[in-house]
């Protein structure tokens, strides 16, 4: 599933190219998306001009007009958005295009159909999808502090914790096994045992692993590549996520598998503790 660095990755390779344009048109081919697409996407839409582009969490904002008026594109576990020509060929599973003023379209294609492309008129407030999120890892709210205090006599394991939508946004599995590792913190610590100073390296870590993340171009998972259709380079550089029966890259330890909350968890059992 994309993660924050894939969807900045997106976000930075779209705004380029759609920065300043109008939307002329709206094609909705298939509707049936995990929220579908509503009908009124289109009158919605048309004829507004994109004046910025942003991200919160794993969505994709597009700012039109004054910039309180929204479009929010979610991609799901398959979903990409691709930059084209108006005459590019149709592929399957291409679900809905924005045309611009200029011939070229942004398109949406998700063979599994579990992403979104949904209206924010800035009438509705805060959009319901984004109402319980955390704040952002790159925010001056997210710090060691704000981890411990958070953590306090939470039984559940760190690395839960961590993944948490309500506490960060974007530490996805991938990235917070990764930003574990680095901390030296077993996934399976209790959050609550977590320590103020390792809660303080591992907020580090967090940003430093998603900021590197974002400037290889994401992590080549399956189906994630970016709006130019490149894949992101960051996979060659885990240290456990994937990494189970080999060795440590870092003391040779023989990196281990489990399972947290039906999702796999690899960890170096001499690294950390």
């Amino acid at each position: 599933m994309p993660e924050l660095p894939e969807v900045e990755t997106l976000r930075r390779g779209v705004e380029p190219h759609v920065l300043g344009r109008t939307i002329a048109k709206v094609i909705v081919r298939d509707a049936r998306l995990r929220w579908p697409v509503p009908a009124h996407l289109a009158a919605f839409a048309e004829g507004q001009r994109i004046t910025g582009t942003s991200r919160r969490g794993k969505y994709l904002l597009l700012h039109l007009g004054d910039g309180n008026d929204r479009i929010i594109i979610h991609l799901g576990m398959s979903g990409r958005v691709f930059v084209l020509d108006a005459q590019h060929a149709l592929l399957k599973h291409d679900h809905l295009d924005l045309v611009l003023d200029d011939g070229r379209l942004l398109r949406y294609h998700d063979p599994r159909r579990f992403g979104a492309v949904l209206p924010w008129p800035a009438s509705d407030g805060e959009h319901v999808l984004m109402q319980t999120m955390g704040p952002e890892p790159f925010s001056d709210v997210f710090s060691g502090d704000y981890l411990f205090a958070r953590s306090r006599r939470r039984t559940t394991a760190v690395k839960t914790f961590l993944m948490d939508g309500s506490v960060v946004v974007g530490a996805g599995n991938i990235y917070a096994a990764e930003s574990l590792f680095r901390a030296g913190v077993r996934p399976t610590r209790p959050a609550g045992k977590v320590t103020r100073a390792e809660y303080a390296l591992l907020a580090q870590e967090v940003r430093e692993v998603l900021q590197e993340a974002i400037t290889q171009g994401g992590t080549t998972l399956r189906d994630f590549a970016g709006a130019d259709g490149a894949a992101g380079y960051f996979q060659q550089d885990l240290f456990v996520y994937g990494r189970e029966g080999r060795p440590c890259r870092v003391c040779g330890t023989t990196i281990k598998l489990l399972r947290l909350g039906n999702r796999q968890s690899c960890y170096c059992p001499q690294c950390q503790k």
